[in-house]
């Protein structure tokens, strides 16, 4: 076992943060497989995050084949932070293997796959990948439909605006109300979090309904 290793299976998150922290600072490609590893498991988002950083701070021709390996993970946060490494690397040949993950089963790689595939998507892919992502309009919890409003968002308002208009028409109602809050996303950056607020509320009004009507 090396030190990288030990300090990686320390029960205190401090420790761990601390080892990774000195592995990026000296980045050494010996180190690429217990981080790759670490990620799968690790618990500490600031762990995580951390690992990350010091993934990204080796070389990217080395690093992104390690990390599209983990994509067919059985893991879902193996999947997850390959993904979310992966769009820091900003590796576009890489978007092929990252889009087949926009419909994975686990909601939280699914959601990691949506934004990581809007900032790995080629020009000519962005089009196609946004017709893709507003299949999902009008599913999910207010998390969901935010994240998926984001992703599409990060596609820019050329590729975006014509596809909200098409789903704009459609009959289903959270549809419609899905892209209009993608609409208003698209024109105010800062309303992410009053959509959240506004939906809540909207939730809460209705549980309340539901249980006077009951």
């Amino acid at each position: 076992m090396t030190a990288l290793t030990d300090a990686l299976a320390d029960p205190r998150p401090s420790v761990r943060l601390r080892a990774v922290m000195t592995a990026g600072t000296e980045p050494t490609p010996d180190d690429l497989d217990v981080l790759v590893e670490r990620c799968a498991v690790e618990p500490d988002l600031q762990v995580r995050e951390m690992l990350t950083w010091a993934l990204v701070r080796l070389p990217a021709d080395i690093v992104v084949p390690r990390l599209v390996t983990q994509l067919d993970r059985q893991e879902a946060q193996a999947r997850s932070q390959a993904l979310h490494t992966l769009s820091k690397i900003r590796d576009a040949s890489v978007y092929p293997a990252v889009v087949e993950l926009v419909g994975d089963p686990d909601p939280g790689v699914e959601r990691t796959a949506w934004r990581a595939a809007a900032v790995l998507a080629p020009e000519d892919e962005r089009p196609a990948l946004a017709r893709r992502l507003a299949l999902a309009l009008g599913t999910g919890d207010r998390d969901r439909r935010l994240a998926l409003s984001r992703a599409m968002v990060a596609l820019g308002e050329d590729v975006v605006t014509p596809v909200l208009a098409t789903a704009a028409e459609r009959r289903d109602a959270a549809v419609r109300a899905h892209a209009e809050e993608t609409g208003r996303l698209l024109h105010d950056p800062d309303a992410g979090s009053a959509l959240a607020l506004e939906r809540a509320r909207r939730e809460m009004a209705l549980g309340r309904s539901k249980r006077a009507s009951g």
